[in-house]
């Protein structure tokens, strides 16, 4: 393994970065011996082949010393937030918006943002996704902050449903919208319960000037401000007590799970999907808690190191106690996380590798392709074709097709002509074929189509779906295969059938419609 010209590695505690160049860092880790650690990705072949690639990349290391290991775990994160090296773990693509942001426009916007990246002010992180969305919806309703990303030329159906005061068209002053955007940033800021005092003396002149129009608005919003100081209180009182999180690797990639848990009652719940690495565990905990509130309880599968658990403690101010549960009530709530990973992550995946045993394929079918014919008493015959990828719809490559070659009623012909034309294109192209071809209908359908095939020369994958007994037709097999109706497989191939139906009869009636409009033109 080559090694690159290593600096006079101290055995102190601190963090390593290794660089691809003078100026690009592609990895930051801590350690508490450097030298140990450093020399060790020199010194053997990693089983993780992703650690033997970054090791390759590797042409200079470069390290910072610190007093102790959780200071280096203190700086290996906010390191790791300023550099954004390729090999460290991301959670910008987590799927969770945390923060609301007050644009720096002249007339101010309120949206969701995933992280602190932009101009502007943010607010958060929120927790709650729902509380969040709340307090984003009532804000933009309560003060009626624009929504359009550009302002244009002539007010929106918002500024007619009175839930835009249209600065577009200059129906509001820009000092009285900057005033609303005062009002939704204390509310961003905790201080709902100071805005409620002026906007009740704002009422009440208001009215005494007889302006009732400007009164009932200042009302509502009086209304919805009270409201939410409600809720806040109600947020405040209840302590934050458990977060739960458990986690899968699989292929390389870490597919992870959090709980957060509000006194028993679980409140969010946060998916991360990220690459695997030695110790992303303790990254990805280092990073969270550096933007989230840090709990009274962790409850985890595994063990953390005591820098770690000095660090998350200094975050908190308080003791954070982590239990690694072996029995009980908490076990089984680690269980449920899991269980959430995999559907949420793997209910895909699970169908294919039912199909693929069901069918006894060769392979995955991760590239599914369906055909199904519609007509109207054989007028504006059709054709469609819809792929799944992954076990999920690829709408990207669906394709329709008007039957040119057969006059009248004849599904075989039909289902010849549209798997000719589709797969005649795609060799043409030298485009990759699917994994599996479904037809929907029985034997003749499924013969036709497979005839097709074989003149192309093609050997791919094929069976039908007959939609009366639901019976899977596979070629050469005399007798269809009778899945059942609570397993996996079957479920995929309805799901399939059914969009390939859907997405035909639409197109079916399409034609139909624009058939009985170019007639009375």
């Amino acid at each position: 393994m080559n090694k690159p010209n290593l600096p006079m590695i101290p055995i102190n505690p601190g963090c390593y970065l290794f660089k691809y160049d003078k100026d690009n860092i592609i990895y930051i880790g801590k350690a508490k011996n450097l030298k140990k650690r450093v020399t060790s990705y020199f010194s053997k072949k990693h089983d993780d082949e992703k650690t033997n690639i970054l090791v390759s990349q590797i042409s200079s290391v470069d390290f910072i010393v610190t007093d102790n290991e959780t200071e280096a775990l203190i700086l290996e994160n906010n390191l790791i937030k300023k550099n954004q090296p390729k090999y460290n773990i991301n959670l910008k693509d987590s799927k969770r918006y945390a923060f609301i942001r007050l644009t720096d426009e002249r007339f101010p916007r309120l949206v969701l943002a995933r992280s602190k990246h932009g101009n502007g002010e943010f607010f958060g992180p929120f927790i709650s996704a729902a509380t969040r969305d709340y307090i984003h919806r009532l804000l933009i309703k309560t003060f009626k902050i624009r929504t359009c990303k550009k302002l244009p030329k002539k007010a929106c159906l918002r500024y007619h449903i009175n839930l835009c005061d249209a600065p577009c068209i200059h129906k509001v002053s820009e000092e009285d919208y900057m005033s609303g955007i005062e009002k939704a940033r204390m509310v961003l800021r905790g201080k709902t319960n100071e805005i409620i005092p002026i906007v009740k003396d704002e009422m009440k002149k208001a009215s005494s000037a007889n302006n009732f129009e400007r009164a009932i608005d200042l009302r509502n919003q009086l209304e919805s401000l009270e409201y939410l100081e409600e809720k806040q209180k109600m947020e405040h009182i209840r302590k934050y007590n458990q977060d739960i999180l458990n986690y899968i690797v699989r292929d390389g990639v870490v597919y992870l799970i959090l709980f957060n848990i509000y006194k028993g009652v679980l409140e969010n719940k946060q998916e991360y999907e990220f690459d695997y690495t030695a110790d992303f565990l303790e990254q990805f905990l280092a990073q969270y808690y550096s933007d989230f509130p840090v709990p009274k309880q962790l409850i985890l599968p595994v063990g953390i190191s005591d820098a770690l658990g000095e660090f998350l403690r200094k975050i908190r101010g308080k003791k954070v106690e982590v239990i690694i549960p072996k029995i009980g009530e908490k076990k089984q709530l680690l269980e449920l996380v899991k269980k959430n990973i995999e559907i949420s992550f793997f209910a895909e995946t699970n169908k294919l590798l039912d199909l693929k045993a069901k069918l006894r394929l060769n392979s995955m079918p991760k590239v599914i392709e369906c055909f199904d014919i519609s007509h109207l008493s054989g007028t504006n015959t059709v054709a469609s074709m819809v792929q799944f990828r992954n076990g999920k719809p690829d709408k990207t490559n669906y394709r329709r097709f008007k039957i040119q070659s057969v006059d009248g009623i004849d599904d075989f012909k039909s289902m010849a002509e549209v798997v000719r034309r589709r797969y005649y294109r795609l060799m043409s192209e030298q485009s990759s074929m699917p994994d599996l071809i479904v037809i929907d209908g029985g034997k003749g359908q499924l013969s036709s189509a497979l005839n097709e095939l074989k003149r192309l020369g093609l050997k791919i994958p094929i069976i039908s779906l007959a939609k009366k007994f639901e019976e899977v037709f596979v070629p050469g097999m005399s007798i269809p295969i009778k899945l059942s109706p609570r397993s996996d497989a079957l479920k995929l191939l309805q799901q399939v059938r059914d969009e390939a139906h859907r997405f035909a009869i639409n197109y079916n009636r399409l034609l139909r419609k624009k058939k009985i409009t170019d007639a009375h033109v």
